[in-house]
């Protein structure tokens, strides 16, 4: 398949997790609507708020978040990258940061636990430690798909490039990356960041984050992205909830991978 029309979602979400989960689905089925076959939601899409609050409403799996993202993905038929959100585990102290894959079917085709964790400390503007409530994942994970194999990846695994040519090295060809970046660093950040990724692995990047302030007073910076493996910027979110879509050509990506065989290259 060498078009593959792809969408990411872009989200404001709160407190309030009823709502947040109907406009990722209303967001969902727009996205289908406009003929996406892949789409990928954002980071901690049904509740974004003080970690304590978050982690009094993990779930599990299965549960609801995991029913609704298997409800959708059947109905219109397509590949789900359902973001991520806060997994119960065997230790009550931890959560997970967890994100499905879900089929066509709706069946659950891989589950990735963020391997890093988020922690920020510059006082009077931003401070967070995911640590103090998550628990990291162990595994390196991707699924085969008709588009090619998918890597998957959340947020601050984003600078971690060890954790992507880990993805290439398992043949990846799309990587996903569900976030809630924050405003401080994102500004700066997160463009090169998403944009290295692409380059040295020779993958496309789709780039789902959040946007706007949060009952935390944490402020997500946004600007979704979609990625070729040249590292050029196929579609960029403005400041808002929104949908953004591109197609992604597999033929180009063999070219690229062709002319510029950087990963045959590699030394160490």
């Amino acid at each position: 398949m060498a078009l593959i029309s792809v969408a990411v979602i872009q989200m404001d979400a709160q407190d309030n997790i009823d709502e947040n989960r109907n406009r990722a689905v209303a967001m969902v089925d727009e996205a289908a609507s406009r003929g996406a076959r892949l789409v990928v939601l954002p980071e901690v899409f049904v509740h974004l708020d003080a970690l304590d609050k978050m982690k009094a409403a993990a779930e599990t799996i299965p549960g609801p978040t995991s029913t609704l993202l298997q409800d959708v993905a059947r109905r219109n038929k397509i590949h789900l990258v359902g973001g991520s959100f806060f997994e119960k585990t065997t230790e009550e102290d931890k959560v997970y940061n967890t994100n499905l894959f879900l089929g066509p079917d709706g069946s659950i085709l891989s589950v990735y636990r963020k391997i890093h964790l988020f922690e920020i400390d510059a006082p009077g503007e931003v401070v967070f430690d995911e640590a103090q409530v998550i628990e990291s994942g162990k595994e390196v994970v991707i699924a085969d798909s008709p588009f090619g194999v998918i890597g998957f990846t959340i947020c601050y695994d984003v600078r971690f490039p060890e954790l992507y040519r880990a993805l290439a090295d398992r043949q990846a060809d799309i990587i996903t990356v569900p976030a809630a970046f924050a405003m401080k660093t994102g500004k700066d950040h997160w463009e090169p960041l998403l944009r290295a990724r692409a380059i040295e692995n020779q993958v496309f990047i789709l780039a789902a984050s959040q946007v706007g302030t949060k009952p935390n007073g944490f402020t997500c910076y946004g600007r979704s992205m979609i990625i070729d493996p040249w590292g050029t910027v196929l579609a960029q979110a403005q400041d808002t909830e929104t949908i953004i879509t591109a197609q992604l050509d597999m033929d180009y990506m063999a070219h690229v991978r062709r002319i510029m065989p950087a990963l045959k290259n590699r030394r160490l």
